[in-house]
């Protein structure tokens, strides 16, 4: 590759991050919150998930796990 072009490939575990990212907003996560939840993957997705769906507020939600 010449030094002056850039690679611009997603890894696969960005494609994870966004993904996971995509579902936590989809539960009712805001985008920023949902980003930090998603780039750790020692948070298991669905109980993240399950925290809103339970009635808790996805900001706390994020305070809890994070």
């Amino acid at each position: 590759m010449p030094a002056t072009e850039v690679d611009t490939r997603e890894t696969e575990i960005e494609r994870i991050n966004r993904w996971r990212a995509a579902e936590l907003e989809r539960a009712g996560y805001e985008p920023r919150g949902a980003a930090k939840v998603a780039a750790r993957h020692d948070i298991d997705l669905h109980s993240a998930i399950e925290l809103v769906q339970r009635g808790c507020p996805p900001e706390v939600a994020v305070a809890i796990l994070l």
